[in-house]
């Protein structure tokens, strides 16, 4: 056991500043290359039977700090990426809010414009969809009372309401949001 700390050590001291130099040529952060060095050392102190075996410690040391290194950058890549594509969403949202905001038509802030707006997309719905919708939103009722009163299944008041509201969010997309 005494052999094998002297023998790290020996290997440490030999070793450890053209290992940090190699990791710090790629990497590029010297902060970095000497956690990478010491990870490869503190492995190397875990498997330090290897110690004793005729192993080739340069090529050894070179491999592993190699591969942490691509290892790194590999992680450094990806986070690189997924900023970068997160910036362009953000970009595209923020220029989708601009050109939303610049088409604004004020017109429609008075409130018989907004009554016309309104009326005019409730008029593309069918009697029966149409019906339904303004007893549902205008008028309050519950879906089983509208399903009682107009003699229909609830499942049926459903299925109007989703068409009214797909039918409507068509209409009105280009003045709300």
């Amino acid at each position: 056991m005494q052999e094998q700390i002297h023998n790290f050590e020996g290997i440490y001291l030999t070793y450890f500043s053209r290992m940090k130099s190699f990791a710090r040529a790629y990497v590029l952060n010297e902060e970095e290359a000497e956690n990478i060095v010491q990870d490869v050392f503190t492995e190397l102190w875990e498997k330090r039977e290897l110690l004793t075996m005729s192993l080739n410690i340069p090529a050894y040391l070179f491999t592993s700090v190699k591969n942490k290194c691509l290892n790194y950058l590999r992680h450094e890549t990806i986070k690189t990426e997924t900023a970068g594509k997160l910036k362009e969403e953000q970009h595209q949202t923020l220029q989708i809010s601009i050109n939303s905001l610049q088409a604004l038509n004020e017109d429609i802030f008075s409130t018989t414009e907004v009554q016309k707006i309104i009326e005019k997309a409730l008029d593309s719905l069918s009697d029966r969809c149409r019906k339904i919708f303004i007893m549902s939103k205008i008028e309050g009722k519950k879906q089983k009372e509208i399903a009682e009163e107009l003699n229909i299944t609830v499942n049926t008041v459903e299925t109007q309401m989703g068409i009214a509201y797909k039918k409507l969010r068509t209409e009105l997309k280009e003045y709300f949001s």
